[in-house]
């Protein structure tokens, strides 16, 4: 969970960059600046959600693009914060802490295209089971889950919220 030093990072995008497809996917161009952010900067994202809505890793790499001023964001690094933070939420927890972290809602926060993540604490089971409780649909892809109509339970005020 700490911060690296030296991040966040402004780098030029390349072909070769694991995250290629995804941010190019988002309209990111050769050539054009993306960030890679700290995982502290991915926290208040995930917290803004309120109960009954999500956000996706692409909204919150475009929200986090905005802040810095650039087109794009790094999304590989991005989901590595995200399923930091959540498993951090789920140790402090354990652990009995009641500070900021355990109160961040990281069920809340879907893959690209409102799919949900394998590696949060509990994995899918436990996400969706989060999920449905405040009412979101999920529905099976063969192995997988996403958020059915991820669209109208999408929080769209994320981006307003990285600004102040």
């Amino acid at each position: 969970m700490q911060d690296k030093p030296g991040y966040p990072k402004i780098l030029i995008l390349d072909e070769k960059f694991p995250c290629f497809k995804a941010i190019h996917k988002m309209g990111v161009e050769v050539g054009e600046e993306i960030v890679i952010t700290n995982t502290k900067e991915v926290i208040p994202s995930m917290t803004a959600v309120p109960r009954g809505k999500v956000v996706t890793l692409r909204e919150i790499c475009i929200a986090l693009a905005k802040k810095h001023g650039v087109p794009g964001c790094c999304t590989l690094t991005t989901g590595i914060f995200v399923m930091t933070v959540a498993n951090a939420v789920e140790e402090v927890k354990a652990m009995g802490e009641t500070s900021a972290l355990s109160q961040v809602p990281w069920w809340r926060t879907l893959k690209m295209e409102g799919f949900l993540n394998s590696k949060y604490p509990g994995g899918q089971e436990a996400q969706k089971a989060l999920l449905q409780a405040e009412g979101i649909q999920c529905i099976s892809r063969g192995k997988k889950f996403q958020v059915a109509n991820v669209d109208e339970y999408l929080y769209d005020e994320l981006e307003s919220l990285m600004e102040e």
